[in-house]
This record gives structure tokens, sequence and C-alpha cells, in this order.
């Protein structure tokens, strides 16, 4: 039987040693999670808050883009809805959460 399976072996130095090589298997996951800290959880909650700080400043005139990528200016504005205007009479309401960013006055001239 110990063909298959390698006999086992008491060794008392052994047992002392094992947590420090515990605690250094530990280092690369803690550091992993640092890395994924810094380069992709911090900058989205980031963007999030910067995101949210930029729909409760909108106001009625503002001109915004649509997460899809339609432009136009707000005519009105309420708590979770806004109406926008995206041609000479036709105006689409749409969710807040669904305004992508909030462009420089004039920017729908230009674009004609």
């Amino acid at each position: 039987m110990s063909f298959f399976i390698s006999d086992a072996m008491a060794e008392g130095a052994a047992a002392t040693g094992s947590t420090e090589g515990s605690l250094m298997s530990l280092i690369p996951f803690v550091l992993l999670f640092v890395i994924f800290y810094f380069f992709l959880i911090r900058p989205q909650s980031k963007r999030v808050k910067e995101h949210k700080n930029m729909l409760t400043t909108l106001g009625k005139g503002d001109e915004v883009v649509t997460n899809g990528g339609i432009l136009g200016k707000i005519v009105a504005i309420s708590d979770e809805f806004v109406t926008v205007e995206i041609a000479t009479n036709t105006q689409v309401k749409l969710q807040k959460q669904y305004i992508a960013s909030l462009m420089p006055k004039g920017t729908i001239k230009s674009a004609e």
C-alpha cells in the first residue's frame, strides 16, 4: 500500500514554522486586494459620487446627453424624471439616472 501513498513522518520543528508560512501566504492576497481597491473599487465609487452630484445640480435649460447618446435641452424636471427636448416640438421623458453628462451651453447650436 505504501507504493501509492507516501508514509507520513512526524517532525516537531515543522509545527513552529507553519504559522510564519501561513502568514507569508496571506501577503499576496492582501496585496491583490489593495491593488483591486485602488484600481477598480475607489475610481468607480468616485465616478458614482460625481454622477449623483451632477444629477442634483441639473436645472431647466441645461443641455445634456443621455446614455443612448441623445443630445437635448431640459424642459421640465422633477424628483425622478426629466423632460428633454431633442428637436423642435419633440420632447422625451426619461429617468434622471439615464442622463450621462451635462454639456456646455451652446452645444446644441454647434451640433446643428
